[in-house]
This record gives C-alpha cells, sequence and structure tokens, in this order.
C-alpha cells in the first residue's frame, strides 16, 4: 500500500475547473445539436407523464372499486395501463435511440478536438508528459464523458417525474406530502457531501487508468531492448506493481461509490416507514380514501427512486466530470512555442542567425547562453561536441519545436516568431537520429512529405538515393511493407527512405541528426551518397556523428556546454590541437583508413571540398 499515490499526481498542465463551468462548457458541444435535444426533452417530458399516470390509474380504479361499475372501472384499468405501457416503452426505445446518437456525435467532436489539440501541442510537452496517458485522455477520457452526457438526460428525466409525483401527492394531501418529503434534506446532503470525495477518487482512478497504458506502451515500444538484455521478467514485474496499483485506487474507488447506495436505501426506508405508518392513520381516520393512501404508497417508489439513483450514480457523474475536465485541460494548455505573427512564408534562401540567444528546456539549467552565430545560405555546418552540448538544442530550435526565452533567431534576416508554421515547416526537412517510419509501403513513406506526389515522382526520387541499388534488394520494390514503425526494414533501409522522403520534401533548410546505428558499408556508401544529394544547395545543420561528413562540412561548429568554443574545417581545427583534436582523437579516428589500432595517427592535411 506504500506506492499507491504514487505517479498518480495531476500534469502539469491540468487544472480545476468549477461544475458550472464544466456544464457550460459541455453544453456548447450540444448546440448544433439542438433540434435533437429538445426532441429527446419532448420525450423525456412524456415518458415522465406516462410513469406518473400508473399510480393515479390504480389510485382512482381502488376508489371506484365499491361502486356498482367496479368491473367496468377494472377493464378500464387494465386496457389504459396496457395502452401507456406501450407507448412508454416506444417512447423509452426511442429516447435510447436518440440519446445515444446525441451523445455519439458530441464525443465525436470532441474527440476530434482533443485530438486536433495533441497535434499543435509543441515538441516539449511530448518530452514532458508520456504518451500513454495523453492516448488515455483523447480515447478512454472521450468515452468517459458520454457518461455526463447521458446521465445529465437520465438526470432530467428523473427530476421531472419527481416534480410531478410532489405536485401531485401536495394536491391530494399537504400533510402526508410535507411527511413523505421531510427527509429529502438529508438525502440531499449526504449526496453532496459525497460529491467531493467521489471527483477526487474519480481523478485518482482515471490517472491510475493513464498510468497503466503508459505502462504498456512504454513497454510495447522498448521491447527490443528488454529482450536483447532479457529483461521480460522485470518489466512484468513493473506492470504488476502498476497495476496492482491501479488495482487498488480502483478497488477504494469501489467501495466509496457503492458504500453511498445503501446509506441512501436506508434513508429512502425510513421514510417510506414514516408514510405507511401516518397514512395508515388517516385511512382509519377517513381524513383520506384508501385510494389516496395507496396512491402515497406506490408514490413512494417513484419518488424516491429518481433521488437515490441520482445520488447512487453521481460517482458515474463524477467520473463523466471529472474526465471532461482532464480533455478541457488538454484543450487549453499553454503553448510554449508563441508565434507572433501568421506570415505566409516564401521560398528560403536559408540563412540562419543566432543573436544572443538564450534558452534552457526548463527554469534549473541553461542550455545555451548569449548564443551567437550565423550560417550562411546553402552553407553546411556540423556540429560536435560531447552529449548535452547542445547540438540536437540548435537543431530543435531551427525547427521551432521549442520557444528561446531571451534573443533572436533570424531566417533570411526575419524573425522566426513571425512565421506561419505551417508554411514553414514546408521548406524545413528534418531527418532524425532513429527515422521513424508509419505502416504502409516504402512508397507511402516516401510520399508522406508530398502526398499529392505522382507514383513516377516517388519512383524518380527513390532511384536518386544510393542509385536505387537498395531498392532491388527489397522483395516489393516500392511497394514492400514496412511494418509497425518500420521494423520490418534494417536500420539503413529506413535512413535511405527517410533521405528520400526529405529529397521528395525539397526544403530550403536541412535538419540531420546522424544515426549512430551500426550498418554494412555498402549501406553506409549508399547513405552517404544520398547525403550529397540531399545537401546539395541547400542550407543543413548536420549534428555528426559519421567522419565522412564532419571532414567535408563546410564548416565544423564545435560546441561545449552551450558555446561555441571552436569554429573551422577539420584540418585546421586538427592543427590547432584543442577541443576538435581531442574529440576527433576519442571518437571519430577510427572511422579514417588512415587510422591503425596501436600506431599513432598522423593526420592528412586534405583540403575540403
Amino acid at each position: 500500500m506504500g506506492f499507491i499515490m504514487d505517479g498518480l499526481d495531476a500534469e502539469a498542465y491540468d487544472r480545476t475547473y468549477k461544475d458550472s463551468l464544466l456544464v457550460s462548457r459541455i453544453a456548447r458541444y450540444f448546440r448544433p445539436h439542438l433540434r435533437l435535444i429538445l426532441f429527446l426533452t419532448a420525450l423525456v417530458v412524456f415518458s415522465s407523464l406516462l410513469d406518473t399516470a400508473f399510480p393515479l390509474l390504480i389510485a382512482s380504479s381502488i376508489n371506484n372499486l365499491l361502486t356498482a361499475h367496479a368491473l367496468q372501472t377494472a377493464l378500464l384499468l387494465v386496457t389504459f395501463i396496457l395502452i401507456s405501457g406501450v407507448l412508454s416503452w416506444v417512447c423509452n426505445l426511442f429516447r435510447q435511440w436518440y440519446t445515444a446518437r446525441a451523445v455519439g456525435d458530441v464525443v465525436l467532436t470532441l474527440r476530434q478536438d482533443a485530438f486536433r489539440a495533441v497535434m499543435t501541442r509543441d515538441m516539449s510537452f511530448f518530452d514532458e508528459f508520456p504518451s500513454g496517458k495523453i492516448v488515455s485522455r483523447v480515447t478512454s477520457d472521450t468515452e468517459n464523458f458520454a457518461t455526463v452526457v447521458t446521465l445529465t438526460l437520465s438526470l432530467l428525466s428523473q427530476l421531472l417525474l419527481f416534480g410531478l409525483i410532489v405536485g401531485i401527492l401536495f394536491f391530494r394531501n399537504v400533510q402526508l406530502a410535507l411527511l413523505t418529503l421531510i427527509i429529502v434534506p438529508l438525502i440531499v446532503g449526504v449526496a453532496l457531501a459525497f460529491r467531493r470525495i467521489a471527483r477526487v477518487s474519480t481523478q485518482r482512478s482515471q490517472r491510475s487508468g493513464a498510468r497503466v497504458n503508459a505502462n504498456v506502451q512504454e513497454v510495447i515500444s522498448g521491447i527490443t531492448v528488454a529482450k536483447n538484455f532479457r529483461q521480460e521478467q522485470n518489466m512484468y514485474d513493473e506492470f504488476k506493481k502498476v497495476n496492482a496499483q491501479s488495482y487498488q485506487v480502483t478497488l477504494r474507488a469501489g467501495f466509496i461509490y457503492n458504500g453511498i447506495f445503501p446509506v441512501l436505501l436506508v434513508i429512502a426506508n425510513i421514510g417510506a416507514t414514516i408514510v405507511i405508518y401516518f397514512g395508515g392513520l388517516k385511512v382509519v381516520s377517513h381524513s383520506i380514501s384508501a385510494g389516496d393512501w395507496f396512491l402515497f404508497l406506490q408514490s413512494i417508489g417513484l419518488l424516491w427512486f429518481p433521488l437515490t439513483s441520482i445520488a447512487s450514480f453521481w460517482s458515474q457523474f463524477q467520473l463523466g466530470l471529472a474526465a471532461s475536465e482532464r480533455i478541457f485541460a488538454l484543450l487549453d494548455a499553454e503553448p510554449r512555442v508563441v508565434q507572433s505573427e501568421q506570415r505566409p512564408v516564401p521560398r528560403l534562401h536559408g540563412k540562419i542567425e543566432f543573436r544572443n540567444l538564450l534558452f534552457s528546456y526548463d527554469d534549473r539549467q541553461t542550455v545555451l547562453r548569449n548564443f551567437n552565430l550565423t550560417i550562411r545560405a546553402g552553407e553546411t555546418i556540423a556540429l560536435v561536441g560531447h552529449t548535452g552540448a547542445g547540438k540536437s538544442s540548435l537543431g530543435r530550435l531551427v525547427a521551432r519545436f521549442y520557444e528561446f526565452q531571451c534573443g533572436q533567431l533570424l531566417i533570411d534576416g526575419q524573425d522566426i516568431r513571425t512565421f506561419d508554421l505551417h508554411s514553414y515547416h514546408q521548406q524545413l526537412g528534418v531527418v532524425p537520429q532513429v527515422p521513424f517510419l508509419f505502416s504502409g509501403t516504402i512508397a507511402d513513406n516516401i510520399r508522406y512529405a508530398r502526398p499529392e506526389a505522382s507514383d513516377a515522382e516517388v519512383a524518380e526520387i527513390a532511384r536518386q538515393i544510393g542509385g536505387g541499388d537498395w531498392l532491388d534488394a527489397l522483395p516489393e520494390g516500392l511497394e514492400t511493407l514496412v511494418g509497425e514503425a518500420g521494423r520490418a526494414l534494417s536500420m539503413g533501409q529506413r535512413q535511405l527512405v527517410a533521405l528520400a522522403r526529405v529529397l521528395l520534401q525539397d526544403p530550403s533548410i536541412i535538419i540531420l541528426d546522424e544515426a549512430t546505428a551500426s550498418i554494412d558499408p555498402l549501406t553506409e556508401a549508399q547513405i552517404q551518397e544520398g547525403l550529397d544529394i540531399v545537401l546539395q544547395n541547400r542550407t543543413a545543420i548536420v549534428i555528426a556523428h559519421r567522419l565522412s561528413t564532419i571532414r567535408y562540412a563546410d564548416r565544423i561548429i564545435v560546441l561545449d556546454n552551450g558555446s561555441i568554443v571552436e569554429e573551422g574545417n577539420h584540418d585546421a581545427l586538427m592543427l590547432r590541437g584543442g577541443h576538435y583534436a581531442q574529440l576527433y582523437n576519442t571518437y571519430f579516428r577510427h572511422q579514417s583508413p588512415d587510422y591503425q589500432p596501436g600506431q599513432g595517427f598522423v593526420p592528412v592535411a586534405q583540403p575540403l571540398a
């Protein structure tokens, strides 16, 4: 039990909404379906009237059974009950059908809004929050949101029925009606006291479920690593821990939810006892008729059922409100990357300028401080440095995935914060260290950069990468299925597909994080040939891991703790014998054909292309 609260804290973007605000925002999603809602309301009213007619008909019949027309009264009673029963069934059938349709339409729209919000979140959002929990909000929480809607319509029906019954009881006998309602404040008080506990409990239950989703997704994504290191049992033990936590939280929530109903039922039975006793005395004293007394007795179930039903299902109502709260928190999450304008972006030349730029991922550690760098249009620069030096951060800032805190980042002399990001990203090609491929064919993944491209264009581009020899090694060529995340292909083949995808996009600026995976010499040569084509006449920022790219870059930028400590070409930096020479001898020299293990290394002066 010691871990019961671990990982169940609210996310940083979560917020608390008042119930009135939640209901108001939910109502906005129903406005386009106003006619359907009005029709459902009419069905609810009609259904409530039919339910109210049952005790009235029976009460009137009892009062008339001692008359000479008792047989006719009984026949009429049976007829009316059959007619009202059929009408009530038909009415409820249509109500359930159209309720499901209204709820489905609203959930459809809400889920689309939630997914659109996820797509517009910054990269920092996905770095900070587990993807499994985000998925849970888009899927599970939108389903739970439907509970609010269904219960709201049920609430309307129950309250209307309650109001009709109370009105009839007061019309028949005020004193007995007051006795019947004497414990209503007690039931309402218990239900309201339960509301706060239920909200907290449901939120924790949802968070525990989201944590289970996140754990499963992480395990499946990293299953290769787990199997390589034989960590299946540890993965399973961790899941058991997370699942047990979810079980405990859900069990506690279920105990709270189910515990309220017996309490309310006891209160309702006390009220029923009061009505039976005092109503019976009034019948004996001839203050009310036997039919009216039966009306009160028959109405007890109809009267208390709405209250106990609403209170007993309050947990589900709170579940829906908590779900809508989590969804609206996702919709309302403040973006960190904020554009001051939305200027259309013409074809870029690709000049990039960092001016006194300050950047940190959080308030604790500064990655770049007073950073200055100018990259000429069409220039290829290679970024080298130890892990954490700031290489990837520069690429992420140019891609506008993160917001810098101070200074300027200019593209062709224009502030990057004034661009329309959709237009800008069309001219920006990003090749990550581990290329991600979507399920489908190789052609589908290449065309992802430009969906309108024809098959001929895709084939032409693919043949330019590595001379197209890599396609001949595939069973179906461009129509080869890549599998989930491209796992049916080797890492080198994935890189070739990613390069073809960027080449088809034809961007002005390319950010390339070279992969460090071991690949065979032939594939490496094909990748290098593809890089030569992709980088030609484009501004390129390369986070370099290969000696070939470093040696033939126009300029090498050496970073250390977010600052430029050296820059120049390979030969000049090697002759200087500084930070770059140390990095080279530590990480890169084994890639050189001039290097022999166990022997000294003498750099060969060679002009760069």
